[in-house]
């Protein structure tokens, strides 16, 4: 395995292997299983799979964990290598000295769920994602379902501004009892790791109530009482178009949940689709 620890670098490893084709896995480090399955689905679809490891400044708030965020490289180095990875691309940084002057912005897919209280964070996600499809130019690149506005953003990305990449969706991977795996969930107290299981918990007894054509706010209603039952305020719970990410008033064969919630100080997300088919990997919002 080759980590590579500047553009130039990477440059000089991808340029003997250009011809096979090549897959990306991005990522912010503190590697878990959610991000192993993303791997996985890599090797199967790709020749070469390079994961990057970088903790994007650019998708951080003033008053976000930036400086707290777990960097555990010599870890992640090693379940890279365990799991085959052909190339680590781990960069010092990404932007020139003074902060970037160009940067990409999203519109309208931002203002909402997350991006309603994370200004610019979306803005930083497709800046730092356009300079890694530049740099590595794969011909696949795989995320997780887990952050799904990311991921109707990033599609969006590639299919307006043409980029030659294909996006490929992973499903969320989950503890034994639930709670969607997250690099945040060591944050969590043993008490508040226990709360966090309401999150999925409310998905749960959402999809379980579900009629295609009712209200969606008579299921958002079951999910809150759920919540508040186990004094758990959340940031939103909102049915939405799985691509498009409008509201749905009524429940379709394309309606999803989102929920986010504080426990604690760490913030937590997690998604879910109403009906087992929600997105193929060709559509786009």
């Amino acid at each position: 395995m080759i980590i590579a620890d500047h553009p130039t670098a990477l440059r000089q490893y991808l340029a003997g292997v250009k011809q096979k084709r090549i897959a990306l896995v991005p990522t912010m480090g503190c590697l878990h299983a959610g991000h192993i399955s993303l791997i996985h689905k890599a090797k199967c679809l790709a020749d070469i799979v390079v994961v990057s490891i970088y903790v994007n400044p650019l998708q951080f708030g003033a008053n976000e964990d930036l400086d707290n965020y777990p960097r555990v490289f010599e870890d992640d180095a090693a379940i890279c290598k365990a799991e085959g990875v052909d190339c680590v691309f781990h960069p010092h940084d990404l932007y020139p000295e003074g902060g970037a002057k160009i940067t990409l912005k999203v519109h309208a897919l931002d203002n909402m769920l997350c991006g309603a209280s994370r200004s610019g964070h979306f803005d930083g996600v497709v800046t730092v994602v356009s300079i890694l499809f530049n740099l590595v130019q794969p011909n696949i690149a795989v995320f997780g379902e887990k952050d799904w506005q990311q991921l109707a953003i990033i599609r969006r990305m590639v299919s307006d501004l043409h980029m030659p990449v294909e996006i490929i969706r992973s499903e969320i991977v989950r503890e034994p009892d639930g709670l969607a795996m997250s690099s945040r969930n060591r944050y969590l107290s043993p008490a508040e790791r226990q709360k966090a299981l309401r999150l999925s918990q409310a998905l749960y007894l959402m999809q379980n109530d579900i009629n295609i054509g009712g209200k969606a706010i008579n299921i958002i209603d079951v999910g809150m009482d759920n919540l508040k039952k186990h004094q758990v305020s959340p940031e939103y719970l909102e049915i939405r178009h799985a691509l498009t990410l409008k509201p749905e008033n009524t429940i379709t064969s394309q309606s999803r949940i989102f929920i986010a919630a504080k426990i604690g100080n760490t913030r937590l997300i997690d998604n879910a689709a109403l009906f087992p088919q929600t997105m193929t990997n060709e559509a786009t919002p």
